[in-house]
């Protein structure tokens, strides 16, 4: 099992995603049946307001940000958040554990535990042979994303024991077809857990109200990141190996630590059905998680990237917050320091 170190994971976090600056600066229910819709529609924009509560109207989330009006273009408002299910069609388990298959096609399974034990956890090891473990929460359904594509899955529960021992209580080998090989990067999870009833969810419709089409909603989205959330320093260093970001509670406190960051820009852009891997790896030996997007014009973008009118330089939304572009370019270099280790 793999657990995230306090200090590295959290000082040196960070995570990535497209910037395109234009000319001189143009970028749960149980087993017996569920009550989740499997999507909900965004009906409508929030109203003219402002998203720091400011008021006002027609004015951009971040006050600064780009103006789609301004052309008379709109990015479309056809889009709907993804809601899991755990519709009990197809279900594993026992006393203890239970295991909600019904849509794995969409690229997550639904598992809860309810035995004794204080803790429990789930490992889900994907057909490249990658194990991700997990930490169950509470007693409800805990949704976990299959990232690893089409092929045979293991889905293990281990409950807790003594100290750091764990014992296995129920295993699952699943063979998983994905309808679509995006959803796994649409629908919420327990890393970028969102609702309809979201912060995040009315945050995203009005950044998207502002933007001409998806590339616009991204560089919204980003400035609106960079220029609202600060970094928590002491959080950072009280953050439990187990921790999951509260995504509407880092909007309400405007800070975070680098994991919050990623988590919070994955949610904006899936909530506007942007696929989005939020993603950990290294950056030569420090820890780091950040994002990749798709956009239909150009596929999987797999780092930030601002364009000054001649050049690509790769940015880290978690440094841009509090470093000029150019210390972070100089860190960054070419992108060639990242390695993925897990998609979420």
């Amino acid at each position: 099992m793999h657990n995230r170190s306090k200090h590295t994971y959290c000082a040196s976090l960070f995570f990535l995603l497209l910037i395109l600056l234009f000319g001189s600066s143009c970028l749960l229910t149980g087993c017996s049946g569920g009550t989740s819709s499997k999507a909900e529609a965004n009906a409508g924009h929030s109203g003219g307001s402002n998203t720091d509560g400011s008021g006002g109207s027609g004015s951009d989330a971040d006050g600064s940000g780009s103006d789609a009006d301004s052309s008379g273009q709109k990015r479309a408002d056809a889009y709907a958040s993804l809601v899991p299910t755990a519709s009990g069609e197809t279900c594993y388990g026992d006393d203890s554990v239970s295991i909600d298959a019904s849509n794995i096609s969409d690229g997550y399974v639904m598992i809860r535990y309810t035995g004794h034990s204080e803790k429990a956890k789930a490992q889900i090891t994907i057909p490249d042979g990658t194990v991700y473990t997990y930490t169950i929460k509470g007693s409800d359904y805990n949704t976990f994303p299959l990232t690893g594509g089409n092929g045979d899955y293991t889905l293990k529960v281990y409950e807790w024991v003594v100290d750091n021992s764990y014992a296995l209580a129920f295993s699952k080998d699943l063979s998983v077809s994905l309808s679509d090989e995006f959803k796994p990067f649409l629908y919420p999870n327990q890393y970028v857990w969102f609702t309809g009833d979201s912060q995040v969810v009315a945050l995203g419709r009005e950044l998207s109200d502002q933007s001409a089409d998806d590339l616009d909603y991204v560089q919204n989205s980003y400035y609106y990141v960079i220029r609202n959330i600060s970094y928590d320093n002491d959080k950072a260093e009280n953050t439990p190996t187990d921790y999951v970001p509260d995504i509407d509670t880092i909007l309400e406190e405007k800070k975070g630590i680098c994991f919050d960051y990623a988590s919070l820009m994955a949610a904006l852009l899936r909530s506007q059905s942007i696929p989005t891997k939020l993603e950990v790896g290294y950056s030569g030996e420090a820890y780091h998680a950040w994002i990749s997007v798709y956009l239909t014009e150009s596929g999987w973008v797999d780092n930030i990237i601002e364009f000054d009118g001649k050049d690509w330089v790769l940015m880290d939304p978690t440094l841009a917050a509090n470093n000029s572009s150019k210390a972070v370019a100089k860190y960054i270099g070419d992108g060639s320091k990242y390695t993925v280790k897990y998609s979420y």
